[in-house]
């Protein structure tokens, strides 16, 4: 398992706009088993975006697929800064199937 937590940092009132281009191809990804999405409750141009997947190669591999290229393409313009903040060996968790935060 391969985990990554990076936090983004929108340009000013575009959080909304980037946010939606994250979630669009987050159900697509072969190998991705969470991709969670989230405002920071204290900056509000920060996302945090969490992910695990089943292995580093498949996080390297979904950076071609045509749908993600376009959503990088697109999201590059609203984005003030990107910091990878850990990489991470998931080891237990919980999925729920079928439920979305909020």
């Amino acid at each position: 398992m391969y985990g990554l937590i990076n936090k983004i940092v929108s340009a000013p009132g575009r959080r909304d706009e980037l946010i939606a281009i994250l979630e669009e191809n987050s159900a697509a990804m072969p190998g991705c088993l969470s991709y969670v999405v989230a405002t920071d409750a204290a900056d509000e141009a920060g996302i945090w975006v969490t992910e695990i997947w089943d292995s580093e190669t498949s996080h390297g591999a979904s950076l071609s697929l045509p749908g993600v290229k376009d959503a990088i393409s697109r999201a590059k313009p609203l984005i003030a800064g990107f910091n990878r903040i850990a990489v991470t060996k998931p080891v237990a968790g919980i999925k729920q199937q079928g439920q979305k935060p909020g």
